[in-house]
C-alpha cells in the first residue's frame, strides 16, 4: 500500500505552470529550489517569501508536481494548508496566497497576522 504524504502548501495548476516556466528559463540556476516562507514585516506583521534559493540547514524539502520546494521547519506553523495561485489578469498579476492560518491580511495580500 502506497503512503500518501501531504505537502505543507499546495499550488494551483496556473501557479505550477508559471513556476515551471520560470524554471525553464535559460539563466535559471538548477541548484535552486522554490523557497516558501515568511519573514517579519509588512502591514500585518508577517510577509510571505516566495523565490528560488539554496537549501539551508533548517529547511525541509518537498516536491509539488515536479516543482522542488524548500521551507524552514519553523515556518510550517504559519503556512500549513496554504494554497498559492498565479493570477495573470488585467487587474492583478502575480502569485496570491490563500492562508487558512491567517487571522488577518492586509489589502495588498502579501502580509498577514496570526
Amino acid at each position: 500500500m502506497e503512503m500518501i504524504v501531504s505537502t505543507p502548501v499546495t499550488f494551483t495548476e496556473s501557479a505550477v505552470n508559471e513556476l515551471k516556466r520560470l524554471m525553464g528559463e535559460e539563466d535559471f540556476n538548477t541548484t535552486h529550489k522554490l523557497r516558501v516562507g515568511v519573514k517579519g514585516g509588512g502591514c500585518s506583521g508577517l510577509s510571505y517569501v516566495l523565490g528560488f534559493d539554496e537549501k539551508l540547514e533548517n529547511d525541509e524539502e518537498f516536491d509539488f508536481e515536479g516543482v522542488p520546494c524548500i521551507m524552514n521547519k519553523s515556518h510550517e506553523l504559519y503556512l500549513y494548508g496554504m494554497q498559492i495561485d498565479w493570477q495573470d489578469g488585467l487587474n492583478s498579476r502575480g502569485f496570491t496566497f490563500s492562508n487558512p492560518n491567517a487571522s488577518g491580511t492586509c489589502g495588498c495580500g502579501s502580509s498577514f497576522s496570526v
